[in-house]
């Protein structure tokens, strides 16, 4: 059976990832592609609807992100967010305008009856705005089906051409009956069915890349975290040991990690692959040694990781491709059309211009953090391992701000495994969606007994998200904080003050780097 394709294009918003992520909570496939693809592409993947994200651009600006008109015409539904209602209104006849009154954050909006697309939503309802343009005049032959005082235009349709626009972002969790709407918009009006499983993305994907593979070779970047375990346990179940998993223990990971990734994927695991360890934390400290710009760190770290793979493939035989457990997050905080640039992962924008392999393998590209897991739970991989804290791949090369040294390094070990253990004393492990030590750069004065300290300074970080894209810090009981506090100081020598980070996503981001 077709699976269902509901497809967002990018304008240049920060929300594109999470408008695609809420329309999955519909049991719909989504994918994100740029606003600028070819509309015989888009035509191909026959989707059943197309969403346009918000962006930072005003549409009557020199150089604003377009689609092709023709796109209107197709007969597939179309739902403008923010300015991607204002494009749609731009384009068909409407008027768009630098608004009296600019609108942010949460605002009280009237909806009008009669639309599908707020079918069992709230006369009055809470939306989230941000916009300084606005629709002063909806397209010939559009409906306006919702107002603010200071917005005419909230939103429009055109049922007849399969057209609707809202001004506000329902995609987020201020918006308080987003999610519904986002349903009226799959179900109602595009006419999904719902279908799509975590179960058939698993079995999918293993026949997929068995036909692809074929009898070929695959070595896969194993780091023992969520992501690349997913990857490795998936391309086992698809072609056993054709594949070799690579774990280089680059120095960077947290306390007693790399011989618990051996332990689970090593010849004594459940797996049916092949594992090589590779022990590399001299090479990374030499190569990391003065570097203390983070985005330096990330390229040196990724570059240093496929020539790594590159030596091991080499001592193979022929390894036709390369696995790597890049996800959505990673994709878009690496630039993916239109949308910025915030900094490059070494499995996605910090990868070397010359790589050995025919291939790059990337099973769960198209997954969020939260589907990962469900991925890992369908494969069978054990809870334990699939609700592991998220681990950046550059390690803890990202979590020690300036200059990395071996003393750093266990540094920051000591004062994370601490962390966790308090996390996980007090219950928390499992509703934090991320939580870590870092080290900061900054020494202060201390007193220890009766002496004088001159020692660093190590910052706790929890936030609650539910996909990455955003985050909130955690308000971690102050007791749990006090004994973690109270613990490294005096059981990590070099430490002699403790921070708390409470910093959200945006402005932050969920690594402290």
């Amino acid at each position: 059976m077709k699976r269902e394709m509901i497809v967002v294009l990018d304008f240049g918003g920060q929300y594109n990832q999470l408008i695609a992520r809420r329309v999955r909570e519909c049991n719909v496939y989504c994918e994100v592609h740029p606003c600028s693809i070819e509309l015989d592409r888009l035509k191909a993947m026959d989707p059943k609807g197309i969403i346009f994200t918000g962006g930072p651009n005003s549409v009557y600006g020199e150089g604003a992100p377009r689609c092709e008109k023709e796109l209107f015409e197709l007969g597939i539904p179309v739902l403008g967010i923010c300015y991607g209602s204002q494009l749609m209104a731009y384009m068909l006849g409407g008027t768009v305008e630098t608004a009296p009154v600019s609108e942010y954050g949460k605002t009280d909006v009237a909806v009008e009856a009669g639309s599908a697309l707020f079918e069992g939503v709230s006369e009055q309802t809470v939306c989230w705005m941000s916009h300084t343009d606005y629709i002063s005049a909806a397209p010939e032959g559009f409906r306006v089906t919702a107002r603010t005082p200071a917005c005419p235009v909230a939103a429009m349709e055109c049922p007849g051409r399969s057209l609707y626009a809202v001004q506000f972002h329902p995609e987020v969790m201020h918006t308080r009956e987003g999610m519904k709407m986002l349903s009226n918009f799959v179900s109602r009006i595009c006419g999904c069915g719902g279908s799509w499983r975590m179960g058939s993305f698993v079995e999918e994907s293993v026949r997929s890349l068995r036909e692809k593979i074929g009898d070929g070779k695959a070595l896969c970047a194993l780091s023992g975290g969520v992501d690349s375990s997913v990857a490795a346990v998936l391309l086992s179940k698809a072609i056993g040991k054709q594949l070799t998993c690579v774990f280089v223990d680059h120095g960077l990971l947290r306390k007693d990690e790399g011989d618990e990734v051996e332990a689970v994927f090593g010849p004594d695991g459940p797996y049916e692959l092949n594992f090589i360890r590779v022990n590399a934390r001299e090479r990374y400290y030499k190569k990391l040694a003065g570097v203390t710009e983070p985005e330096q760190k990330r390229k040196i770290i990724g570059e240093e990781f496929i020539r790594i793979f590159e030596e091991e493939a080499k001592k193979i035989g022929a390894v036709d491709y390369l696995v790597q457990g890049t996800i959505y997050p990673d994709v878009i905080e690496s630039g993916l059309g239109k949308s910025a640039v915030i900094k490059s992962h070494h499995n996605v924008g910090g990868l070397p211009d010359v790589v050995d392999f025919k291939e790059i393998i990337e099973p769960l590209r198209l997954l969020f953090k939260d589907e990962v897991r469900k991925a890992g739970l369908e494969l069978g991989i054990p809870e334990y391992l699939v609700y592991r804290q998220p681990f950046p791949g550059p390690g803890l090369g990202i979590r020690i701000i300036g200059e990395v040294t071996a003393g750093k390094v266990r540094i920051v070990q000591e004062a994370d495994a601490i962390y966790r253990e308090e996390i996980a004393r007090a219950g928390l492990d499992r509703g934090l969606g991320q939580y870590f030590a870092a080290l900061t750069n900054m020494r202060s004065v201390g007193v220890m007994g009766d002496g004088r300290t001159y020692d660093y300074a190590v910052a706790l970080r929890a936030v609650n998200t539910s996909d990455f894209m955003t985050a909130d810090a955690s308000e971690l009981p102050w007791g749990v904080l006090a004994v973690t506090a109270n613990r490294i100081v005096n059981e990590v020598k070099g430490v002699n003050r403790v921070l708390y980070d409470l910093t959200s996503k945006p402005p932050g981001t969920v690594e402290f780097e």
